[in-house]
């Protein structure tokens, strides 16, 4: 089993970004011709996005993307990838992502610490199929256990928004910093606040409580929108369904 602490290990990092690839290269041969595609964010999308921009320019694969990032829309328009949005193509055939954290079972998710989870849980409904690209390191028994769960906010109020996280059982709720000591501010023109529980027992209640406050755009946890898991780890890959 691929534990989080196994991948300071160089070798390790290897070989999982060598099966996180060819998991994007076969969730890629999902997509078909005409398709509207979500686009991902995040180290595990973009072999996504690679993977697919091969795909276009060898086999003239003809799809309309909707990426879930600025970064992301960079790299398709990059690769020759043609950008649709929502007016033109409110439901999405796929969209193919990776996570934080994936609960083994129901298969909920945490996402977000790319930045970008209101976009992505955004295209994440709008899908038909929703598939997430994994390391065997993000799948856990209970969602909180390695990453924190992310909370997109408007910036005016933001503190009377992290107390009242702070009574639905987080212990700390810190704004998102960049690494050069500035305020990290989402695509969006938003906060995040990275908020730490010390156990969730109730992920759909404890949604439904971090919803409920003035202020929240959306947060990390993606909840009954997995159609599919393609886990990479040290001996090949894994799919799981709900």
């Amino acid at each position: 089993m691929l534990k989080p602490e196994m991948l300071q290990d160089s070798a390790i990092q290897d070989k999982v970004a060598q099966l996180k690839r060819e998991a994007a290269r076969h969730a890629v041969t999902y997509i078909e011709d005409g398709m509207a595609v979500g686009l991902g964010t995040g180290s595990t999308a973009k072999f996504m996005i690679d993977a697919l921009g091969e795909r276009v320019a060898k086999e003239g694969l003809r799809i309309r993307g909707i990426p879930t990032s600025e970064a992301s829309a960079e790299q398709a328009k990059g690769l020759n990838i043609p950008i649709t949005d929502f007016a033109a193509d409110p439901f999405l055939d796929i969209a193919i992502d990776g996570a934080d954290e994936v609960q083994r079972g129901s298969l909920y998710l945490v996402k977000g610490l790319g930045g970008a989870l209101l976009r992505e849980k955004i295209v994440a409904a709008s899908a038909r199929r929703f598939v997430i690209i994994v390391d065997e390191s993000k799948l856990v028994d209970d969602l909180g256990t390695h990453a924190p769960i992310p909370v997109e906010i408007t910036p005016w109020g933001w503190e009377r928004a992290a107390k009242l996280l702070g009574d639905t059982g987080a212990h700390a709720c810190k704004p998102r910093m960049k690494r050069d000591g500035n305020l990290f501010i989402t695509d969006n023109g938003n906060m995040i606040l990275d908020c730490h529980y010390p156990s969730i027992d109730d992920p759909r209640g404890l949604s439904q409580s971090i919803i409920d406050i003035t202020g929240v755009v959306d947060h990390g946890l993606f909840l009954g929108m997995t159609s599919e898991v393609l886990v990479a780890g040290l001996h090949g890959i894994d799919r799981f369904v709900p």
